[in-house]
């Protein structure tokens, strides 16, 4: 392959990584990137899009919430609070990255790691963030609310003891039949 961007045996402003896989005649990351924006140049002349990137949500209240909260259920409303606000624009970039895994079809009979199929599976991805988060939310609300019992603690005989107010545990029943085999 002719890299586009330089002359063979010619380092000079080329990067590391460039250097490293000229010798296999391979693009780099930013190569496949810069030729793609060159080539995308008049397409997007007709289609302008955001030069800049959207605003990040200021975290500020958030942050400051969190820094004040004292209790399970303070730290859980401000995270409630956060991942409804998160949970549009990552639906947003899950819905995009959908369209472009479908783009002209591409994805019908498409392999295991072919580019719909990461596509795909980074749309699912982009949300399983809001599943995870409040997955670990809830986690910390039951420990405050609902924790799991206490399990029995086992006495000298090696039998369980009943709580109080219930009857003891019946006795183990001895086994019938041909003792099992190694």
């Amino acid at each position: 392959m002719h890299h586009p961007d330089f002359e063979l045996y010619d380092n000079v402003g080329r990067d590391a990584e460039q250097i490293a896989v000229a010798h296999f005649g391979i693009a780099t990351r930013d190569d496949l990137l810069r030729w793609a924006k060159r080539d995308a140049e008049p397409f997007l002349a007709e289609h302008p899009l955001p030069d800049e990137p959207r605003p990040s949500p200021d975290l500020a209240p958030y942050l400051a919430a969190l820094g004040a909260a004292q209790t399970p259920a303070e730290v859980s409303a401000v995270t409630q609070h956060l991942l409804d606000a998160a949970e549009p624009v990552l639906r947003a970039v899950s819905d995009y990255l959908v369209a472009a895994a479908q783009w002209r079809g591409q994805n019908h009979g498409a392999e295991k790691g072919s580019p719909p199929k990461l596509l795909m599976e980074a749309a699912g991805r982009s949300l399983s963030v809001l599943a995870i988060a409040d997955e670990a939310d809830l986690a910390l609300l039951h420990a405050e609310y609902d924790p799991a019992p206490a399990p029995p603690k086992t006495p000298a005989s090696g039998r369980p003891q009943a709580p109080s107010g219930l009857p003891p545990a019946p006795p183990p029943t001895p086994r019938t039949g041909p003792a099992p085999g190694r």
